[in-house]
């Protein structure tokens, strides 16, 4: 399976010791898979929220995060640039639906959306909100809804395997952030690769003696529902970062370190 790092979108520069000023980013995979066609997991900001981002992502969130909003960065154009049309596109992950998460949805209205279903459920009931924009499923997303698993099978965590998707993709219950959030696991034929969404911020996060990044973690402290289930999952993520890095690559949604390196292979 061939997996594309992409940036759906960068935000407000930040800075960190010893490493370059960089914009946040939106980071998102697409994987082109055998049998499924194309996955994208997570979708960055989409088309409505370059042209029109008070509407669809909020004038608070706007004035907040600091997007860039060029088109060229969202997830449809660069689907595009590798040859492929917004169709070939047949499943969509989402870790979650904050506005920066699900916001090229729109651009992917013949895909299978798959998501926890608290999440599903959160977002319909508390939206038109901060973190919960409407516009960015008002074309009637094929859902694809889970209920999260007992047990732990993989890597001692539970996981749920997507519905009508062969390839071994599989939705990681870290929950904290919010109500139904989710990490991503993608099998590429040789290592896993955990998109862990919001679950951390920063890489420095999952060292031993965790660094929490200064900007980062007001937006991550600001906007969790449960302090100690965020703390704890970020633990559980920690231990697996100790033990199974030899088998497991893990990244979060928006440090733009982490991503340079996986672009860099």
């Amino acid at each position: 399976m061939k997996i594309h790092h992409l940036n759906c979108g960068s935000v407000r520069q930040i800075e960190a010791p010893g490493l370059p000023t960089a914009h946040a980013v939106n980071h998102c995979l697409l994987a082109e898979t055998e049998h499924d066609g194309l996955v994208l997991v997570e979708t960055g900001l989409g088309l409505d929220d370059v042209r029109d981002p008070t509407a669809t992502l909020g004038g608070d969130w706007v004035t907040m995060a600091q997007p860039l909003l060029t088109e060229d960065e969202t997830a449809v154009r660069q689907v595009a640039r590798l040859g492929f049309a917004p169709e070939d596109v047949r499943h969509v992950v989402v870790t979650h639906l904050d506005v920066d998460h699900c916001g090229g949805l729109p651009d992917f209205p013949d895909a299978r959306v798959h998501v926890l279903a608290a999440e599903l459920d959160a977002a319909l009931a508390e939206a038109p909100s901060f973190r919960y924009r409407p516009a960015h499923w008002a074309h009637g997303p094929k859902w694809e809804t889970y209920e999260p698993p007992a047990g732990d099978d993989w890597f001692g965590f539970a996981s749920v395997a997507l519905t009508g998707v062969s390839a071994d993709i599989r939705l990681i219950p870290l929950g904290g952030h919010t109500a139904g959030h989710a990490g991503v696991a993608v099998h590429d034929g040789t290592r896993w690769l955990l998109h862990c969404g919001d679950a951390y911020y920063y890489h420095r996060e999952l060292v031993a003696d965790p660094e929490p990044h200064p900007v980062l973690d007001v937006v991550q402290t600001g906007s969790e529902v449960h302090h100690d289930l965020r703390l704890g999952t970020q633990a559980r993520l920690r231990e697996l970062a100790r033990r199974h890095s030899d088998e497991v690559t893990i990244f979060s949604a928006h440090d733009p370190w982490e991503l340079a390196r996986l672009e860099r292979g």
